[in-house]
């Protein structure tokens, strides 16, 4: 069967995914620029939260088999992209 890690990181893909088609139907219905703008902007917070959540799900799922030297690598790779999504 499944791990807990890999059911924990797809229901919170399935909800990001969600939360964009929702969006997007939102963004079809208000019809107008700003308000889509505005709702465009509650997604770019909502992206880097899940990248982060279900990355660390994924670590912990897997930290009994991956060195301490791979994790601060791993960490760094998601530091920089934070950072460049962030300017």
């Amino acid at each position: 069967m499944w791990e807990k890690a890999i059911i924990g990181m797809a229901a919170l893909r399935i909800l990001s995914g969600s939360l964009e088609i929702l969006a997007a139907l939102l963004i079809l219905k208000v019809n107008e620029v700003e308000k889509a703008l505005f709702i465009n902007s509650g997604l770019a917070i909502v992206g880097p939260v899940i990248l982060i959540t279900t990355t660390t799900i994924g670590l912990l799922g897997m930290s009994d088999r991956i060195s301490f030297s791979k994790l601060a690598w791993i960490l760094v790779g998601i530091s920089c992209i934070l950072i460049g999504v962030r300017k």
